[in-house]
């Protein structure tokens, strides 16, 4: 019963995705128009006399949204061809990550393998990103390209079992095709978020309006600032969307290691572990395939994931881990000296300045 409830869990957040990624293009339009507000309003754009004397310029700016719309089809086509060709590319430029062979980490490799197997499944590209910070992610948009990133910090700082669960946890996003609806989540938060800054950038180049202008145009002030607020509501909005379909997936993917791997302690050792030490220079974007993404502040509002003491508690609560102390950090001894040990081998004999 708990696999079928986990996997029932999973469909239920895959169709919700479904409906989220849904209202992007909603949003891209809310964005053309208030363009095309603040275009009338500043003067940008020519407004026939017909609707300035009618005293309803808002209804121009539909009109002209309607005739922008084969344009931004065609710039939204171009952008996901560019994503879905070249995403591995792009992500590894962010994060300065590199694929490594069986034979660069036979251990690491064979870990993923074997997870990889009992699930009949391919195994997909491991890469590294030289980092004593301690993450991972998955990427891919389909078969063949799928891969899954360590740290160099995560590989030398967990135990074997811990890493087990790490891989087991991006392998479920695999599985699941979190990367994929990820990073077209991304894709659309990249074009909304373009979009912004094209409307930010006219009216920084723009200027203030003078008064006489304003009248000119038949109240063309209210048009910038009703494009403001709907470009702000918008970007919010896509914003509210992209973390609203990540967050859940990290509780899926903690709980599709655990199913995979069988040991909820690893996995609850590795968050342990993983906790305050998981901070990579990425673009926000990339950032919501992490294992964990820590925003500060005010920011932490709209983090892309749960705080670890919640994704900890699930595993406790409902696939029965047990968290354990943290060990206390004990000096090495120092080696004892060999039973044939020469005149200058060995610890050195106290002197009187000793």
């Amino acid at each position: 019963m708990q696999a079928v409830g986990l996997q029932t869990f999973i469909w239920d957040n895959n169709r919700r995705s479904i409906l989220l990624l849904a209202g992007f293009p909603v949003l891209l339009l809310v964005l053309m128009f208030a363009i095309q507000l603040v275009l009338v309003g500043s003067g940008f754009v020519h407004v026939p006399s017909l609707y300035i004397q009618g005293g309803n310029p808002f209804a121009f700016a539909v009109q002209a949204t309607i005739r922008s719309i084969p344009l931004a089809l065609v710039v939204a086509i171009g952008w996901f061809v560019i994503a879905y060709f070249a995403n591995q590319t792009i992500i590894d430029l962010a994060t300065g990550a590199s694929p490594i062979a069986r034979k660069d980490d036979p251990e690491l490799y064979n870990l993923l393998e074997n997870l990889c197997i009992s699930r009949g499944m391919k195994t997909p590209t491991l890469r590294i990103i030289e980092s004593d910070e301690m993450n991972a992610f998955a990427s891919g948009v389909h078969e063949g390209q799928f891969s899954i990133t360590v740290t160099r910090g995560l590989r030398d700082s967990l135990s074997r079992d811990e890493l087990e669960a790490v891989l087991g946890h991006e392998l479920t996003h695999v599985i699941n095709r979190d990367v994929r609806t990820m990073v077209i989540a991304a894709v659309f938060a990249g074009i909304i978020s373009l979009v912004a800054q094209v409307l930010a950038r006219m009216l920084w180049f723009r200027g203030p309006m003078r008064d006489d202008d304003d009248e000119r145009r038949g109240g063309g002030g209210v048009l910038v600032i009703a494009g403001i607020a709907a470009a702000a509501i918008a970007a919010f909005l896509a914003v509210i969307i992209r973390l609203a379909i990540s967050r859940q997936r990290e509780f899926i993917a903690d709980a599709g290691s655990v199913e995979l791997t069988k040991n909820p302690d690893a996995m609850i050792s590795a968050l342990q572990k993983v906790a305050g030490h998981a901070h990579l220079d990425a673009p926000e974007e990339v950032r919501g395939l992490f294992l964990e993404n820590v925003e500060e502040g005010v920011f932490g509002l709209f983090a892309t994931h749960p705080p670890i003491e919640a994704r900890i508690d699930a595993l406790v609560r409902y696939a029965g881990g047990r968290v354990a102390e943290p060990q206390p950090v004990v000096a090495a001894p120092a080696p004892a000296p060999s039973a044939e040990a020469g005149p200058w081998e060995g610890p050195p004999a106290k002197g009187p300045w000793s």
